[in-house]
């Protein structure tokens, strides 16, 4: 009894993170879908408008999360830099717009203009994206590179070490991801703890 108990443990854990929204899968091993979801601009945006991609940066977000919003300078930057060279950034907003007024999408066009996005940020009305990448908070960032034609997750975590304060960064983490993807090397650090304010996901 004892031998067969400790054989489903670890199926328990699984179905346990499930239940909790954790993302049990490591880097490298969780595969993710495309989507179409409706950009700031009232047009629809999926992956696979980008033919020419190697990869993206995800980075899920909102209007209302204090630690979210030390972030559009960079995210304008990690955009400006690496979409040029085949690593585009799509920042998605996932959270509960009933809980958070701020979040709904004629707020979320106000602050891609206000804040000058040079990248998609899109709408996921019904949290589906959020849950295909196990995402859990805003900021919560993904790096993904295509391989035999499917979406690997490389990286998932924080955007950086130092929210508050850009310039006392030591650790960019999605840069050197990105980097190292586009040298074509194996990412050092593939997974950090993502801070900020937590997806809340409605009970259906």
């Amino acid at each position: 009894m004892k031998i067969l108990l400790f054989r489903y443990i670890p199926l328990l854990l699984v179905f346990s993170a499930t239940l909790l929204g954790m993302n049990f899968l490591p880097s490298g091993d969780k595969i993710v879908h495309d989507f179409s979801l409706i950009n700031t601009n009232g047009k629809l945006v999926s992956l696979g408008d980008y033919p020419d991609a190697k990869g993206f940066i995800i980075v899920f977000t909102c209007n209302h999360c204090p630690f979210a919003k030390l972030y559009p300078p960079r995210l304008n930057a990690l955009n400006a830099k690496y979409s040029k060279l085949g690593l585009p950034l799509i920042a998605i907003s996932s959270t509960d717009t009933i809980i958070y007024e701020e979040d709904t999408y004629p707020e979320m066009v106000l602050k891609s203009k206000r804040e000058q996005f040079n990248f998609p940020y899109l709408f996921d009305g019904d949290q589906a994206v959020a849950k295909d990448f196990f995402a859990q908070k805003t900021p919560h960032a993904f790096v993904i590179w295509k391989e035999h034609g499917k979406w690997v997750v490389k990286y998932d975590g924080a955007i950086d070490d130092n929210g508050a304060e850009p310039e006392k960064v030591n650790n960019q983490y999605v840069a050197k991801a990105a980097d190292a993807l586009l040298a074509g090397k194996t990412v050092e650090i593939q997974e950090t703890k993502s801070i900020g304010c937590q997806i809340i996901f409605r009970k259906k």
